[in-house]
């Protein structure tokens, strides 16, 4: 069993830790945090790569304990076909027309994935005239195609997830059409605002970090 002490470390260290010990195949993880965010952050991750995961919350000293995670399965790959199995069958063989030859690539296998980083809670410097462009611009995110992949909200961006906000609707909207709204959570802790959050997962940079850079595209606001 592999135990992680992540008491006192700032985000994304706890992931990070975690992280490691999942990649050395340690199957039964025992985590020590002080923060639940980070503990929320530990769980998410161990769940999506396959743990059973339980918290023990002692006023504040929280034990995760993750056990028996299970196989992922490895990505399929097609066998080249070998010469036994054209004989038997020549269609396998036969070549293909070049008019009837279609280029591929991993990029056109999957739809595009485009990113949104907001850092701010309005665009541009007039708060009232930004706070109505923002709602607008999450509004019209909503009704075009491809809807963004990932919404990251950062700094006084995280302020856009709160409840009873002019943009929480928007937000929730987004997230019912499929997209992930990742929302900082050293941002939240830093403005104690953790609680009041109406939208999205409280994330990590790592998780962040990680979904922008699978993105093909990102804008930042």
């Amino acid at each position: 069993m592999g135990t992680i002490d992540a008491r006192g470390k700032s985000c994304p260290q706890p992931v990070i830790m975690t992280k490691s010990q999942v990649e050395a195949g340690e199957r039964d993880i025992t985590v020590l945090l002080d923060s639940a965010v980070s503990a929320s952050n530990v769980r998410r991750y161990l769940e999506t790569n396959g743990y059973r995961v339980q918290i023990i919350d002692d006023e504040g000293s929280i034990t995760i304990t993750a056990t028996g995670a299970t196989e992922r399965p490895s990505p399929v790959v097609a066998p080249a076909s070998s010469v036994a199995e054209r004989d038997a069958d020549p269609a396998r063989g036969a070549e293909v027309p070049p008019e009837a030859q279609v280029a591929t690539s991993p990029a056109s296998a999957r739809p595009a994935c485009n990113a949104l980083l907001i850092t701010k809670s309005t665009i541009g410097d007039d708060s009232l005239l930004g706070e109505v462009l923002m709602k607008s611009m999450l509004g019209t995110l909503g009704q075009v195609e491809p809807l963004p992949c990932v919404v990251a909200l950062m700094n006084e961006g995280v302020k856009l997830a709160l409840n009873h906000t002019s943009s929480l609707d928007h937000l929730l909207a987004l997230e019912r059409g499929g997209v992930r709204i990742l929302v900082c959570g050293t941002c939240t802790n830093h403005f104690g605002i953790t609680a009041d959050i109406g939208a999205g997962v409280i994330s990590n940079m790592f998780e962040i970090t990680e979904a922008l850079l699978s993105a093909d595209k990102i804008l930042s606001l």
